[in-house]
């Protein structure tokens, strides 16, 4: 499944035209709170997928039987460029575990290599992932990261969560992620450039939030 929340005309369309404007990018604050707005939102659209259970639940008059998520999924996210996006996720599940992976690729070469540096990864067995990445460019970070993810269990289910997403990212996914998943993104944009940059993209969002790296 893929959910492209810029397919309906909401409010998440002024918030992703933000994070793309030049000038406003400037602004890191604004920059990082769009990030957490739209993580908001997407994990309300992804909860909708998720199992709830009704539960009884006692206030001050009388009791009220309410659906409530029957298991908190865990929230993982690729350092630094998602931390923004996680706060909005975290806004929503704040039950959740959280895991974190450091990424990044090698430059300078004709073929992405993807490396990862840093892993803390709960336990994740028959447990729903949300995995949050801002880009979703080649993805091949998205690929490492499951693989990495797969040594601590197998997930019922991976919700691949990004603001931006490439169509070859999309492809690559479907073509070599080979448990249950679904991608959600604010946005699918044309093309990957001769660098694998998405092309209208935002930039590097890790840049954008925190400053340039060293």
């Amino acid at each position: 499944m893929i959910f492209n929340l810029s397919s309906q005309n909401t409010i998440a369309n002024q918030f992703i035209s933000e994070l793309r404007d030049k000038d406003i990018q400037l602004d890191r604050g604004k920059f990082r709170k769009n990030m957490k707005r739209l993580g908001q939102l997407m994990a309300y659209e992804i909860s909708k997928k998720l199992d709830f259970k009704e539960q009884l639940v006692q206030g001050p008059l009388a009791a009220s039987n309410i659906p409530l998520l029957a298991q908190h999924p865990v929230l993982l996210t690729v350092l630094r460029a998602g931390l923004p996006y996680l706060d909005g996720f975290l806004d929503y599940f704040d039950r959740s575990d959280c895991g974190f992976i450091g990424a990044y690729r090698e430059e300078g070469s004709d073929e992405i290599l993807i490396h990862l540096d840093y892993v803390a990864v709960p336990v994740v067995n028959e447990r729903i992932v949300i995995l949050v990445d801002p880009m979703l460019a080649t993805g091949k970070s998205i690929i490492r990261s499951v693989e990495t993810l797969l040594k601590r269990g197998q997930p019922s289910h991976i919700f691949i969560a990004a603001l931006v997403a490439a169509p070859e990212g999309i492809h690559y996914i479907k073509e070599n992620l080979n448990v249950p998943f679904s991608i959600y993104t604010c946005a699918i944009d044309e093309n990957l450039n001769d660098q694998f940059y998405i092309v209208p993209g935002l930039g590097d969002a890790g840049d954008l939030s925190f400053g340039l790296k060293m």
